[in-house]
């Protein structure tokens, strides 16, 4: 048997990619510049030079018509992989998404299967602004027909990938940029983390803490923060965001009676809002607080000192944690400078 070893997540996309193509011909990788020297961030690195062209290539510039041709490919018997650098531009192929690849199994009486990948990043990185930041994946959630992977981790980016290579329904694959350099213990072998289980990456008894995304890695901060001042902090990672584990979500909530969901996206209508609904419908009679955090409520502004008000941090998230943790003491945040130490901190992963 491998041992895992330490593997950046961009590794790992790679990795999964890689040994997917070798095991079924039918998997091809495409998409704007994924053939580059720069490998959409290395994720596709090596792979032209190993596949050819015919496997690995890059297309136009037109989002709607290349998601049509992965759809057609899909149907036709093939795996394609189709990268979309960024969410925001998935807007232009929606109803390819929605009212083709996401409907046709049931359309078609379970005659036609679409066993489509579309990768996409989001998040952040030198305040690149509205319409380059956007996390849309509450949008995908809405849809019956439609999976969401959202992996926090270079475990679980690997696993989900062979994952949603290997279903025969369309797979929404969203990827926070600044997990790219994030470092995780990863087997060598070709393993699935399936879709519907989500994990307990922290254990406490005080406030439960479901991240989203990168907003996993930040809670772990957070919740760091928030032991130092006796406040034991559960997170959760639900890895797929559709199937959604409610289950595991719910049993800790009921546990410790309040539940902050930290979110890569607006609060309006989100996952956060659906999330906190489920649990809510489940256990009326628990009582349990809730709060949700994400976006501010305005379009993401270019400059990084309103960039710092705009996203979630460590900070922000260990500070409403304790208001719902010990909401008879006086509000608490910890300084910018403890804050800040947290968010350097190079995340391990959960294990």
């Amino acid at each position: 048997m491998s041992e895992p070893r330490p593997l950046r997540y961009v590794e790992a996309l790679r990795e999964a990619l890689d040994q997917e193509m070798a095991r079924d011909p039918a998997v091809f990788v495409f998409g704007l510049d994924v053939d580059d020297h720069l490998a959409i961030q290395g994720s596709t690195k090596g792979l032209l030079d190993k596949y050819g062209p015919e496997r690995v290539f890059t297309t136009p510039l037109s989002e709607d018509a290349m998601t049509g041709i992965a759809i057609g490919a899909a149907m036709a018997g093939m795996r394609p992989v189709h990268v979309h650098i960024r969410m925001d531009f998935m807007l232009l192929c929606m109803n390819q998404l929605v009212n083709i690849a996401a409907k046709a199994h049931a359309m078609w009486g379970g005659q036609v299967r679409v066993p489509l990948v579309v990768r996409s990043m989001i998040g952040k990185s030198w305040g690149q602004g509205a319409q380059h930041s956007q996390g849309l994946h509450a949008l995908f959630m809405h849809i019956p027909g439609l999976k969401v992977a959202a992996p926090s981790n270079a475990h679980d980016a690997k696993g989900c990938l062979i994952a949603a290579i290997r279903d025969d329904d369309p797979v929404i694959f969203m990827e926070h940029r600044l997990l790219y350099p994030t470092v995780t213990e990863v087997d060598p072998a070709p393993f699935a983390v399936p879709p519907g289980r989500a994990r307990v990456c922290r254990a406490g008894d005080d406030v439960t803490i479901v991240g989203i995304s990168n907003m996993v890695q930040e809670s772990v901060r957070a919740a760091e923060l928030l032991a130092e001042v006796g406040v034991a902090a559960e997170v959760i990672d639900p890895i797929w965001l559709r199937p959604l584990d409610i289950g595991t979500i719910l049993a800790s909530a009921r546990r410790t009676g309040r539940l902050l969901v930290v979110d890569n996206g607006w609060t309006m209508c989100g996952a956060s809002a659906e999330i906190v609904a489920a649990v809510a419908e489940r256990a009326p009679e628990a009582g349990i607080h809730v709060k949700r955090i994400g976006f501010a409520d305005a379009t993401c502004p270019t400059s990084p000192w309103l960039e710092a008000h705009f996203y979630p941090n460590p900070a922000t998230i260990a500070a409403a944690a304790w208001a719902l943790a010990r909401p008879d003491a006086p509000p608490w945040q910890p300084s910018e400078e403890r804050a800040k130490l947290a968010y350097q901190v190079q995340f391990k992963g959960p294990f």
